[in-house]
């Protein structure tokens, strides 16, 4: 094939960070994707209604075109009349971090089975709200996602008609729970299904490709990309593209997140043109995730992109109004597709 025609991508897992961060990332995910899942972890969490909106408007004066899905952060004093708030204003996400799991998680839950939790979830369940948890526990780094399934199992059984995503899946012990529950679901990131450990560690540390949760096994890498490549019906594309700020990405106790926004359409046909699956695609990155988040393409207006086979190149970095640098995943890379 030398072009392809996709319709309606949405990125199901987005930070954009605020300020002058989000001014400088933004139009790299507007330039290719019709809305994407906006992640409520900023310094202050979007934890209410009000905040959701705020930030929404926020997004949409920088890019007018561009649909945020927005999501609320799940904190303890979250209850049923914010719950209502936020189900009034056409909000349907509720993101749940464990406390203290990744970036600007200390906001984030810390016994997620207390009863005050639960009786949340009920709630949540019965206002048809979403669930999408970060889901790692405390523990040794390349388990925290399996130990955390337990926890998965716990509330799909609880919560039979909550649908609860499995967000930026990177263990491929995750994949049999997807099939044990009907509930349950998953997104999955350029980076989980093409980088491992190696590429962290391999040659010498590369921060850069630092991420919770942390790349893993070769193993892994290749049963994810498989759900990618044949589009699993239960799994969405979310980049988790994460960006900072070089100075945090090189310091001490240094920040976990890889800023891929940056030509994701170009390296995901890429991937599926080299492993012969290009008929799956659109799915991957729009039909499931309108399906699995019951997204109704009225709501939209529609966006069509071409792509030809003819080589483009990564930005090498980002630099923000204030002078700070972002670097991207795969600077300077050389792709063989182009918008």
């Amino acid at each position: 094939m030398q072009t392809i025609t996709l319709k309606n991508p949405f990125d199901m897992h987005l930070h954009l960070r605020e300020d002058i961060i989000l001014e400088s990332v933004l139009p790299f995910s507007a330039r290719t994707f019709l809305g994407g899942v906006v992640m409520p972890n900023l310094k202050n969490p979007v934890s209410t209604a009000e905040d959701a909106i705020q930030y929404k408007n926020q997004i949409q004066n920088i890019c007018p075109d561009f649909y945020p899905l927005m999501t609320i952060y799940i904190t303890p004093t979250l209850d049923e009349s914010e719950l209502k708030k936020a189900k009034d204003l056409g909000i349907k996400i509720l993101k749940l971090y464990p406390k203290g799991a990744t970036t600007n998680s200390s906001n984030g839950v810390d016994d997620i089975l207390d009863s005050k939790m639960l009786k949340l979830l009920e709630i949540a369940q019965d206002m048809d709200f979403i669930l999408s948890i970060h889901g790692e526990s405390n523990g040794f780094s390349l388990d925290r996602e399996y130990e955390f399934l337990s926890i998965f199992e716990f509330l799909a059984k609880k919560y039979k008609k909550l649908k609860i995503v499995l967000e930026h899946m990177s263990d491929h012990r995750s994949i049999k729970i997807l099939e044990d529950y009907e509930n349950l679901f998953g997104t999955l990131t350029l980076h989980h299904i093409t980088l491992d450990l190696d590429s962290l560690l391999g040659k010498g540390l590369s921060p850069h490709y630092f991420c919770k949760p942390i790349l893993k096994t070769p193993k892994d890498r290749e049963k994810l990309l498989e759900l990618a490549l044949n589009a699993h019906p239960k799994i969405s594309f979310g980049s988790d593209s994460a960006p900072h700020t070089l100075e945090n990405k090189l310091k001490d106790n240094a920040a976990a997140g890889i800023f891929s926004a940056p030509y994701l359409l170009e390296s995901l046909i890429e991937l599926f043109d080299k492993n012969h699956a290009l008929e799956n695609l659109q799915k991957f990155i729009s039909d499931n995730a309108f399906k699995n988040y019951a997204l109704d393409s009225k709501d939209f207006v529609e966006k069509t992109l071409t792509f030809y086979k003819k080589p483009c190149q990564i930005v090498e970095k980002v630099t923000t109004k204030d002078g700070q640098t972002i670097i991207p995943m795969h600077a300077n890379k050389m792709l063989s597709w182009s918008l």
